[in-house]
């Protein structure tokens, strides 16, 4: 009798370290979908903001981000230090959606399409990519140099990770409003936290500088992978509402495929202990 009980919970033992183990391992891929689904869903819910728009207040709020923009000087380190007058005006600038979204990148080669948020708080950059205040918002233009910050290695969701994938003349793009610009990497660096020189405007061109941490696991220092403005000879039609509609089958999927393995599990467990 006392051997029978021993081997029942020998055996509930290893199910509950296998659930345990089944859990962990599931988590980053059904964590990553999750996250992966909803960026979708802001995104869509970013343009059809914009197709109810007039034509004017497109401009209204591309010109308003362009004004903001000249304000900044060129030649100089970006002063990323803002006081909380400068935040708000900051914040209500280029706030399309009027939660926060500004734009999103899109990049090809890695199949990423990442919304784009204001500032880089850490609830921002948990599950999209964060504009740097300070720097020039991405609307385009000469005078401009826009900086995207985005995580690597999170468990809970991709943005970032494969940014190291990128070479010198791979493009980018940027959409806002309903413009879409066209970026082609021209410099990759590794800097300091401290460093900001590489961030400066120059007054004759436009560019934009992706960031993230690196070494990857490490983060102790920065890696930028800057574009310069390429003409877009490209239709940039995106048709995101199917995009929308795969990715939640496959959080449903896998979702499902989760739950049947605990029920599974736990019948069997169920049976032993009887």
């Amino acid at each position: 009798m006392l051997e029978k009980v021993k081997e029942k919970s020998l055996t509930i033992a290893i199910i509950v370290i296998l659930i345990t183990g089944v859990s962990l391992l599931l988590y980053p891929t059904i964590s990553n979908h999750v996250n992966a689904a909803k960026q979708i869903t802001q995104i869509a819910n970013y343009n059809r903001n914009v197709e109810k728009m007039t034509e004017q207040k497109q401009k209204k709020i591309l010109s308003d981000a362009r004004d903001y923009n000249n304000s900044l000087r060129q030649g100089i380190v970006p002063n990323l230090n803002l006081t909380s007058n400068q935040m708000k005006v900051y914040n209500q600038t280029l706030n399309v959606t009027g939660q926060g979204i500004m734009a999103y990148v899109e990049i090809p080669k890695l199949n990423l399409e990442l919304p784009v948020y204001h500032g880089t708080s850490d609830s921002v950059l948990r599950v999209a990519l964060g504009h740097l205040p300070g720097t020039s918002l991405p609307v385009g233009g000469k005078g401009s140099h826009a900086v995207i910050s985005g995580h690597r290695g999170l468990p809970s969701a991709r943005l970032f990770t494969d940014i190291d994938q990128l070479v010198e003349g791979d493009t980018f793009k940027i959409q806002v409003i309903d413009k879409t610009l066209l970026y082609e990497v021209d410099r990759i660096l590794t800097i300091s936290p401290e460093d900001r020189s590489p961030l400066r405007i120059d007054p004759n061109q436009d560019y934009v500088t992706l960031m993230t941490c690196t070494p990857y696991g490490i983060n102790t220092e920065r890696l930028l992978v800057r574009g310069h403005r390429i003409a877009n000879k490209e239709n940039s039609t995106r048709i995101v509402s199917e995009a929308s509609q795969f990715q939640t089958i496959i959080v449903v999927i896998l979702i499902s495929c989760f739950i049947l393995s605990i029920i599974l599990l736990a019948v069997v467990v169920i049976k032993l202990i009887k």
